[in-house]
């Protein structure tokens, strides 16, 4: 448990920047899970749609913490690649 001030305040601050860091995660993994699903039923159109959405969340969280950079460009590049496939 913190004892002093500093650290009580520190303690506070990694508890809510983890909590962001849950959340944008969260909800990049949903965006590319309904990615996934729409690129398994083949459906093209909207795998375009949900691709822009999921490219933009996860390069948020490249930006942050919460995911390296590489990480984040290779999910987009394979789910790129995937999209792609459909045509």
């Amino acid at each position: 448990m913190a004892n002093h001030k500093s650290s009580v305040k520190r303690a506070k601050q990694e508890k809510t920047r983890r909590m962001t860091n849950k959340m944008k995660t969260a909800k990049a993994r949903t965006a590319v899970k309904s990615l996934k699903d729409a690129i398994a039923k083949g459906d093209a159109s909207t795998a375009k749609t949900l691709l822009t959405k999921a490219q933009s969340l996860l390069a948020k969280l490249a930006k942050s913490p919460a995911m390296k950079k590489r990480t984040a460009s290779r999910k987009t590049s394979r789910l790129t690649k995937q999209v792609a496939s459909l045509k």
